[in-house]
């Protein structure tokens, strides 16, 4: 039956092809991603019913979906991997496209990529494009320790249109150093807020995931590209054992997207012109009736924790732009890394999770099989499948990226439709705007009782067990992330109990973090209060006390002065012992040999994996303070360099010996002056200089620095520390009391603008000071003519 004719732009989809192969099977080949997508891209060429030399001549633009090992920042490669993965993929089939795109990170990858390039070629932009992804996470693993591993690494040169990882909003360092940096935890929080809005128990909840998930074994055991083709009942599903543990309450095993597998799959496009001349079938043509593209607000910005309404949108305006109800699809495909995301669009649009007609055509991630952001390739080639053998029905494709934060979503069709632009621009400024409602204000640093609002218990597999809560303070109704101690099993006990939501709890903030337990007793007995008193000796840092002078010496030296966590957190010790020493009038800072003042953060510690962390106080226990109530001296020897440089600003006055440079040398390494210098060099030295540092990571010398008024005084090589002695000798003859009040109004006034204003603000620190003793000592010394007995009150 011939088709009507259509606009000769129209984007049509006309091929599709997958490949796959698991460890142990016949005819297991060890393919690396390249292989198993041009594999799959071979076969989607074919696929056209068309000459396949022909189509692949025709074909402009490839466009590639990210692996795990190009996902994130820093991801390994153990067996290499190509530096330009679509134009690998091109070669070993033949083509020479004038454009390749490498797409951002995320499990809506696939379809986005769909939606976007059908729009490219509706309006000209391309006539034929190959869009494929692959994983071979299961061989990677199994050759990564041995001998005989293969070697995947590709150089095949020629241009590529690198997206780049699409990450911000997807991961916070907040949730990250709370232990939420993996798939399973992070949706655990989501599902147990869902589990309490519905006020099921644990054991109700259970069993509707594992009635949601059954009928997706049944689908994969039957699809010969699935990883795990095993039908299993409901109960086995979510019932313990030794091959299901648990993962992430409320997860097992069973119930997370399986990320060992070895697939790929690829989808061709192309306009209805090309697709007439080079003499694609009818029948092979599948259209994209429908599409939308959304994000959901940043996880800890949401109202609702338990729901994911931006996802839900994308497919109501999919369905919209085809012209369709729900109830028309033949074939739905919902993205189902995890119960929730399935359980969301579902709960969102009144869709029974039952449905007759089945939520996946593959078998869904943790049977089919979903590592990496490739997965809903498969779940379009088999609607594609599926829509030419029933001509007519429609097909929906929902596809999901990050936290429940990405969404994209594809109606499909064999009959012939005009291409729709979508208003996905439109709605997703209405959510940026809060259309759907914005969350409570974060506390960074929570302290105080709270309320639990979501949690998780994570499971290792030696068994221990670490819970993690997202809380409101009940002070201000604040949102907070915290974890337990790993040495309170009380706070597991409470998270494991009949219904932890709403129970109320205490938080208190560190350096490393917020933690939290189920008292604040138990807090206490967990982290007790340390004495703000002067340690005899620390391992990192030298001290040295002179009357009322403080003498601290950074004792790193083979690391030039660099700070670890340990450094920091020494540090921040000794600085709350000399605030809280009436008898420490001024102190000095100082890094031990003459190469160097500080290097700032240890970069060799943070490549070693392990975790970083500052004080509350900030760098050195003072770059955060809000207000250092009495002097610190930076007596600078050497380098100052990034974390050092900012050190050096946060104190009230800076001696260089003569060999001493300066620098925020951040950009350098790929990072910011984030613990104050982006704040204070624009403040202290003349902004085009200051931005000029910030921006190259430009080194200035004692010298310029005096110039610019970054220092105080210039002394001789090797004689900071004597300089600076001297400047505190100069403060230690003033009033202490006077001293510490001057900083006092000079720091309460440093945020008016207007000099006659910031002139007649009255500050109670001056009424403090006629009480004291100070205040009356000192012009009776003077009268006197005596040397003044300071007291400090």
């Amino acid at each position: 039956m011939s088709q009507p004719p259509v606009d000769p732009r129209t984007p049509v989809l006309v091929g599709v092809g997958q490949a796959s192969e698991r460890l142990g099977t016949p005819g297991y080949r060890r393919l690396s991603p390249v292989d198993l997508a041009a594999e799959a891209a071979a076969g989607a060429v074919a696929d056209t019913g068309a000459d396949p030399a022909a189509v692949a001549a025709a074909i402009d633009t490839v466009a590639g979906v990210r692996q795990f090992e190009n996902s994130v920042p820093g991801a390994r490669a153990p067996l290499g991997r190509s530096d330009n993965y679509p134009r690998s993929v091109a070669a070993r089939i033949g083509v020479s496209p004038a454009r390749a795109v490498l797409e951002v990170t995320g499990g809506q990858a696939p379809q986005h990529l769909v939606n976007e390039i059908a729009a490219v070629i509706a309006g000209g932009g391309s006539e034929v494009t190959l869009i494929f992804g692959s994983e071979a996470i299961s061989t990677i693993e199994h050759y990564a320790k041995t001998e005989d591993r293969p070697d995947f690494t590709e150089h095949p040169g020629g241009s590529l249109e690198d997206r780049g990882y699409g990450l911000r909003g997807l991961i916070s360092m907040n949730l990250t150093a709370h232990g939420l940096a993996d798939g399973p935890s992070q949706y655990a929080l989501i599902e147990n807020a869902r589990r309490a809005r519905l006020k099921q128990t644990r054991e109700e909840y259970a069993a509707a995931m594992g009635a949601l998930f059954a009928p997706f074994t049944r689908v994969a055991a039957a699809n010969p590209h699935a990883s795990a083709p095993v039908e299993r009942s409901a109960a086995e599903l979510v019932t313990p054992t030794e091959a299901n543990r648990l993962i992430a309450d409320p997860y097992t095993r069973y119930l997370v997207a399986r990320e060992k597998v070895n697939q790929g799959a690829a989808v061709l496009l192309m306009s209805a012109a090309v697709a007439d001349r080079l003499g694609v079938p009818p029948s092979r043509r599948v259209f994209l009736q429908g599409h939308a593209d959304l994000k959901e607000r940043d996880f800890m910005d949401r109202a609702d924790l338990s729901a994911g309404p931006a996802s839900v949108l994308a497919v109501r305006h999919a369905l919209e732009v085809a012209g369709i109800d729900l109830g028309d699809l033949a074939t739905i495909d919902l993205y189902s890394c995890f119960p929730v995301p399935v359980f969301n669009i579902c709960d969102g649009l009144g869709l029974d999770p039952g449905d007759p007609r089945g939520l996946t055509v593959t078998g869904g991630l943790p049977f089919f099989g979903g590592a990496g952001n490739n997965y809903s390739m498969h779940a379009i080639a088999e609607t594609v499948q599926l829509a030419r053998r029933s001509p007519g029905s429609y097909g929906l494709v929902g596809a999901n990226g990050g936290v429940m934060s990405k969404y994209s979503a594809g109606v499909y069709c064999t009959s012939p439709a005009a291409w729709r632009p979508d208003r996905s621009a439109d709605l997703q400024a209405e959510i940026d705007a809060g259309a759907s409602g914005s969350g409570p204000a974060e506390a960074r640093h929570a302290d105080g009782p709270a309320t639990i609002e979501t949690y998780t218990v994570k499971y290792g597999r030696g068994g221990a067990a670490t819970g993690i809560v997202i809380g409101r303070l009940d002070a201000d109704g604040r949102r907070f992330v915290a974890r337990g101690d790993d040495r309170d099993p009380g706070l597991v006990d409470l998270l494991t109990s009949a219904e932890p939501i709403g129970a109320h709890v205490y938080v208190r903030s560190f350096g490393f973090g917020n933690r939290v337990a189920a008292t604040r007793a138990r807090l206490d007995e967990l982290f007790p209060a340390a004495p703000a008193v002067l340690h005899d000796r620390y391992e990192h840092v030298l001290v040295r006390r002179d009357g009322h002078l403080l003498e601290v010496t950074i004792n790193r030296p083979k690391v030039r002065n660099s700070l670890h966590p340990m450094a920091n957190d020494e540090l921040d010790h000794i600085f709350d012992a000399y605030f809280a020493d009436t008898d420490l009038w001024v102190a000095i800072l100082t890094g031990a040999g003459e190469a160097a003042f500080s290097a700032g953060n240890d970069l060799i510690y943070s490549a070693s994996g392990k975790p970083m962390w500052v004080p509350k106080n900030g760098f050195a226990g003072l770059t955060s303070r809000p207000h250092l109530p009495k002097p610190v001296i930076a007596a600078v020897n050497g380098y100052a360099m990034g974390g050092g440089c900012e050190i050096a600003l946060a104190c009230h006055l800076i001696v260089a010996d003569a060999t001493a440079q300066f620098a925020l040398s951040e950009v350098r390494v790929g990072l910011v002056a984030g613990a104050g210098g982006l704040i204070r060099l624009p403040r202290t030295v003349p902004p085009k200089v200051a931005t000029e540092m910030i921006l190259t990571g430009r080194r200035i010398t004692a010298d310029e620095a005096l110039a610019y008024g970054l220092v105080n005084r210039v002394v001789s090589a090797g004689a900071a520390l004597d300089g600076a002695r001297v400047l505190a000798a100069e403060i230690l003859a003033g009033s202490p009391t006077s001293v510490r009040i001057s900083l006092q109004i000079m720091e309460e006034t440093r945020g008016i603008p207007d000099v006659a204003q910031a002139v007649s603000h009255r500050s109670g620190a001056l009424d403090d000071l006629m009480s004291t003793h100070d205040a009356a000592e000192g012009p009776a010394a003077f009268a006197a003519k005596r040397r003044p007995q300071w007291r400090n009150w």
